[in-house]
């Protein structure tokens, strides 16, 4: 696995060692990708499911970012999203699993690849029952037992 370190304030040409210590955070910010998916697929519906999160969890949003010149940027999580894939199946399960916690979550359906806006969207999702939607991605929030009780049988996204 891959770690991504985030550097702290230009200070010249001085180098400087970076902290290895990582926060640990007592939540979880996950999403579950269907293994088939193109990578194009696997990126939009990333982006998709984490979008609504800091709506409902205001707490996963940190700061807003400036940088040296004081141009201003939008806030991010505060945390790490960890991606995972698994199959159809794993992601039924998961599903059940989130629903049975009540922790929040978003869902990614395969009829939302032909929509083009949010209504759309919204009304492929409310037309299908829930034990029949055919699920490409779940995105969760909740405490870190909670999430990795619902990712049962998922693996790390490559």
């Amino acid at each position: 696995m891959q770690r991504t370190y985030k550097t702290g304030p230009w200070t010249g040409r001085q180098s400087q060692c970076m902290s290895t210590a990582e926060p640990r955070f007592d939540t979880k910010i996950a999403v579950l990708l269907r293994e088939d998916l193109e990578s194009w697929q696997r990126l939009n519906v990333t982006a998709f499911l984490v979008s609504g999160l800091g709506t409902v969890a205001p707490e996963v949003i940190g700061e807003p970012y400036e940088d040296a010149d004081g141009v201003g940027y939008l806030p991010m999580f505060r945390q790490p999203v960890l991606v995972f894939e698994g199959t159809k199946e794993t992601l039924v399960a998961a599903h059940a699993r989130v629903l049975s916690r009540a922790l929040p979550r978003a869902v990614f359906t395969s009829d939302l690849f032909a929509t083009g806006n949010d209504h759309d969207n919204r009304a492929a999702v409310r037309a299908v029952p829930t034990a029949e939607l055919d699920l490409v991605g779940l995105a969760v929030y909740g405490p870190r037992n909670a999430v990795d009780k619902v990712l049962k049988g998922a693996r790390m996204h490559p």
